[in-house]
């Protein structure tokens, strides 16, 4: 021991003590022999191998931004958003009832979905560990994740157009809103569960009920998480093409074009404008595929990212 300072310091290996002896200084010489160990070798390795691997993944995303940037972003302007699909042949036109009835059948489907999704998670957040019923739920969530969307179009299709007689946008909401169950379910089941345990122990000594509990502190507190969930569903719902195709079909007006909106209709959508167009023989058919194809992405991406600040928001 070494007193420094009135006070009592270990000793330093020499090799840390450096050429001036002083208690704390570090061997320059040591620190690069260091460097040149194996171990320190492979894991500069291992890093630059690890980051090339993730740039490598990174290409192809940044390859199809681009292609729909050269493709489709020269065609944008205020028509794409106000005016209707043009005819073959037809120069300028847009697809703006495409999303206007994105918009709609999106919406229908999540009225049906998130209070659904956030009621069934309270009831999983709160039941006992090993409930048969709800492991049953939970396990049915998460098959529905890996759900293929055409049979939800078909289970749509059956129960909803065959029955109404026609294509709608309710039929749609309907298909949609099977393919967001269960990320909504889930995401917020976590977000409820990851509330401090503090909280809720505070709520019960104040004499709260299970119910005042679940609305006052857990579904508050966990509005972040959850609206994360319901972000990445939206993303997911506005994407979808095969459910809409057995459903909504497409419509080449918009949706109130008779003076009042009716949700009984074949509605447009632009996933469906995408894949109809984008087999066309005609060249602008084609190109509005592109652009409709950018903006698509970009609702998507603005969706994920809007999940990403709730994301984050949850973790401070």
């Amino acid at each position: 021991m070494a007193v420094i300072g009135g006070q009592l310091k270990p000793d330093l290996p020499a090799k840390f003590a450096g050429d001036s002896n002083m208690p704390g200084q570090i061997n320059v010489e040591e620190l690069e022999k260091s460097l040149l160990k194996p171990r320190t070798i492979f894991n500069q390795l291992l890093i630059v191998f690890v980051t090339v691997l993730t740039l490598t993944a990174l290409v192809p995303l940044f390859s199809v931004l681009w292609m729909l940037l050269w493709k489709g972003g020269h065609n944008l302007s205020l028509a794409v958003f106000t005016q209707l699909p043009p005819s073959p042949m037809e120069e300028g036109g847009g697809f703006g009832n495409a999303i206007l009835g994105t918009f709609v059948i999106v919406s229908i489907a999540s009225m049906i979905s998130i209070p659904i999704g956030v009621l069934t998670a309270c009831f999983l957040s709160q039941s006992e560990t090993g409930s048969g019923l709800a492991s049953t739920v939970r396990f049915a969530a998460k098959v529905l994740t890996g759900f293929p969307s055409i049979l939800a179009g078909v289970f749509a299709y059956g129960a909803l157009v065959l029955t109404m007689g026609g294509y709608s946008a309710i039929a749609g909401g309907v298909a949609l809103s099977i393919l967001m169950l269960p990320t909504i379910v889930l995401t917020s089941e976590e977000a409820i569960r990851m509330v401090p345990k503090k909280m809720k122990e505070a709520a019960i000594g104040m004499g709260a009920t299970d119910t005042q509990l679940m609305w006052m502190v857990l579904l508050p507190t966990a509005i972040p998480g959850i609206m994360t969930g319901v972000m990445l569903a939206l993303a997911r719902a506005a994407g979808e093409t095969a459910p809409l195709l057995f459903t909504a079909l497409f419509s080449n007006y918009w949706l109130g074009s008779s003076g009042h909106i009716d949700l009984r209709q074949p509605t447009a959508s632009l996933a469906v404008l995408i894949y109809n167009f984008a087999g066309a023989p005609f060249d602008n058919q084609t190109s509005m595929a592109w652009t409709a194809a950018l903006i698509l992405v970009v609702m998507v991406l603005i969706s994920n990212l809007i999940g990403q600040l709730f994301s984050r928001r949850q973790i401070n």
